[in-house]
């Protein structure tokens, strides 16, 4: 069907042709379209500071609620979800790695604030109902999920998602490592220098400088300070 594309293109009206070229430099991963996101992101987002990056593939959605420090790094396939204006804070020269997800979930309570020199890595999600708090150089390895709520399912002849939930800020110190596959709850608060072990359920807060392991997580040692 030759020429069937183009076709369909020449029907366009100005503003549908304005979002395929704005699709297609989103998502191309070639230096001119790098180049062109960069610029066309200063525009768009609430604030945006020097050497910022965002790849191809990348999502934001209400990107006036979004805020990037100097020399932050957004990658392939990542998605920010700001859904109010408390929105999403990222400090200078942090990395979100690909496929991760951040998400304010709630208009009016919901905002994630990440620090300087914080990397979030590969397939992390990370909400933030009523705040979710990250302290600079603080490191979160793959497949990370922080989710600030908790179903209550105490009453069996009640549908779980009319019982509510638990739900509150949850923060992580400056200078914490937390290892692959951990789930973190509304509960899981974790303090300044801890580290928590691949597939841990923090589901109470850690102490700072603590080493927790396990389901549920359980502090096994201190760090030496």
């Amino acid at each position: 069907m030759s020429g069937y594309f183009t076709k369909i293109f020449s029907n366009l009206t100005d503003e549908e042709k304005e979002n395929f070229y704005k699709t297609v430099m989103l998502n191309d991963d070639s230096a001119y379209a790098q180049n062109a996101r960069d610029e066309y992101y200063k525009t768009v987002l609430g604030s945006m500071g020097e050497d910022c990056h965002i790849y191809a593939g990348v999502k934001i959605i209400n990107p006036q609620y979004v805020h990037l420090g100097n020399g932050v790094q957004i990658y392939s396939g990542a998605t920010l979800i700001a859904r109010g204006e408390k929105g999403i804070t990222l400090g200078d020269y942090t990395r979100i790695k690909e496929r991760a997800l951040l998400d304010t979930e709630r208009p009016e309570t919901g905002y994630i604030k990440i620090a300087n020199n914080v990397y979030i890595g590969t397939g992390t999600s990370l909400f933030g109902h009523m705040g979710l708090e990250i302290g600079e150089f603080s490191l979160l390895a793959q497949n990370i999920t922080v989710t600030p709520y908790s179903h209550i399912s105490d009453d069996p002849l009640n549908l779980i998602v009319k019982q509510g939930g638990h739900c509150q800020k949850v923060t992580i110190g400056r200078d914490c490592y937390v290892g692959m596959n951990t789930a973190i709850m509304y509960s899981g608060s974790i303090g300044d220098g801890s580290v928590v072990g691949a597939g841990a359920v923090v589901n109470k807060a850690i102490p700072p400088y603590s080493i927790a392991v396990g389901v549920p997580a359980k502090v096994i040692k201190k760090r030496a300070k």
